[in-house]
Order: structure tokens, then sequence, then C-alpha cells
């Protein structure tokens, strides 16, 4: 409940979050048929760079800054510079100006990627936060904000009526046993709606508990979990922000194939030292025995 994103706002883990989703989201729209997304952990929706909160610990500086500096001077390949397009274009959306000082969450950043359509289910627990991300979409038919514990949609809202999905699972990690209840959620959630493409993300702070995470996610039993990471700098002695992962599962098919363009870039631009790197694996893919 005391968790403040606006002070993480547009750091490394947004950026790379927020490319998958981009990416998670316009493979949804090759098909006409609607989807739904449902946000379980939303936030405020959008976030200003020059605030107090953001402006204390500048971490955007060392995220979108830097890929949007990249962009804008061409440092990209064609190739890679397609596929986050969806993504700049997304935060340039919410910016006047060729300077970057608000970031868009993911529910603004989703909204603005759906078709008429489509629909977007925003969940937050906190109080004023939800205040703040309803005001931010009156008057919107496409987007229902609810305050309510995102953990409690992974059951109440699944399966959507759009019969296609993508459920967003970020929480804050500022309590202990967030990846319990990742695992332990997604398997309930997958029971009720088994065909829908889920992005989980995690920090990668506590590696022997990512892995145990891994291993939970494997003893799920259930198949086509991809992982992605990316790390910015050589493994912490003490727990701290080293990287950022993503479980999808069910991912697009071409997912895997997108981001093995997309990380490698991004490590080249978001890295701190040597140690930076990221991985792209499979928990289990699609016939793996339970």
């Amino acid at each position: 409940m005391n968790y403040r994103h606006a002070y993480h706002a547009g750091n490394f883990a947004d950026v790379v979050k927020h490319i998958i989703l981009t990416r998670i989201l316009e493979y949804m729209k090759l098909k006409d048929a609607a989807f739904r997304v449902i946000d379980t952990h939303a936030g405020i929706g959008l976030y200003d760079l020059m605030g107090p909160e953001a402006a204390k610990t500048i971490e955007w500086k060392s995220g979108i800054f830097r890929l949007m500096e990249a962009v804008d001077n061409n440092e990209l390949d064609a190739e890679t510079s397609a596929l986050i397009a969806p993504f700049i274009n997304a935060v340039k959306a919410q910016n006047t100006t060729s300077d970057i000082r608000y970031y868009p969450g993911s529910p603004l950043l989703t909204r603005h990627l759906l078709r008429k359509q489509d629909r977007l289910s925003a969940l937050e627990l906190h109080p004023n936060d939800v205040k703040t991300l309803a005001k931010l979409f009156d008057g919107d038919y496409q987007v229902r904000v609810t305050h309510l514990d995102g953990w409690l949609a992974m059951g109440a809202h699944l399966p959507p009526k759009e019969k296609r999905g993508v459920v967003l699972v970020d929480p804050p990690f500022e309590i202990g046993g967030e990846f319990d209840r990742l695992a332990s959620n997604l398997a309930k959630a997958h029971k009720k709606f088994s065909g829908g493409t889920y992005a989980l993300w995690y920090p990668v702070k506590d590696h022997r508990e990512v892995k145990r995470f891994h291993q939970a996610l494997y003893d799920t039993g259930i198949q086509k979990i991809m992982v992605a990471e990316l790390s910015i700098r050589a493994a912490s002695l003490e727990p701290r922000l080293d990287g950022t992962g993503m479980v999808i599962v069910n991912p697009p098919y071409v997912l895997e194939k997108e981001l093995k363009l997309i990380l490698p870039a991004l490590v080249k631009l978001l890295c701190e030292d040597k140690g930076a790197g990221y991985r792209l694996n499979w928990i289990r893919k699609e016939g793996d025995g339970a």
C-alpha cells in the first residue's frame, strides 16, 4: 500500500517490460476478433518524470532517456527500430515536445494500442492511486477502472467475455511472498483461462529466489512458459535490482524471434558494466510432460 511507482517510472525495468507488452499486443491485433487486457496492478497510469518522486531517484535517465536518445540518433538497426516503434510512439504521444517529461504506465500504454473493439480492465488497490487512474480514463468506454486487489482479479475476472486476452501481472514486490503468489495465482488463473496470454513481471534481485520461482512455475505443469531476463550489471553480493524479468505464458509464436533482436540491443544501451546480459529460455515448451 505504500509503494509508489513514480520513483521508478521509466527505468530500465519499465522499458524492457513495456516493450515486451507492446509486442504481445501488436500480435493480438493481427486478428480482427476483440481482446481484453487485464492489468492487475495498474498504478496511476501516467508519470511526471520531472515530478518530486522521479526527480529524487532519476532512474529514468538510465532507462527511457537512454533509449529515446538512441532512437533520435539512429543508433538502432532498422529491424529493431521497427519492433520497438509502437512503444516509442506511445511514449511520444504523451509528450508535446521532443523532450520526454511524461511516461505512460502499462494501462495508458495499453490504451494507446487498443483498437475500437478491444477493452482494458485496469485494477488498482491503493485508494489514492485508483482515483487518479479513474480520472485519467474518465469517460473512456473502452477502459474499466476497478478498486480491487489485483491478485483477486486473476480468478474473478477470468475468463474475459471476449475469449481472447492478455493478463499483465506487475506486483510491487514490496512485501515477501510475491514470487509464491505469482506462481500460485498463475496456476489458478490458467485453470479458468488456459488460452490466455499471461505476462508476469519480476525483479532480478535475489537470484536464489528467482531460481526457486522458475522451479515453482515448472512444477505447475503449465506448458508454453517462456522467460526473458535482462541484467544491467553482474550479480550483486547484496540484493539490489540487477535485472528485470518477464514470464510469458502462451507467448505469440513470433515473440522469441523478436526478443532475440530486441534484448541484445537493449543490453548494449542500458548496461552499467561488463556483467550485463540477457537470457531467453523456456521453462516448459508445448508437449513437455507435467
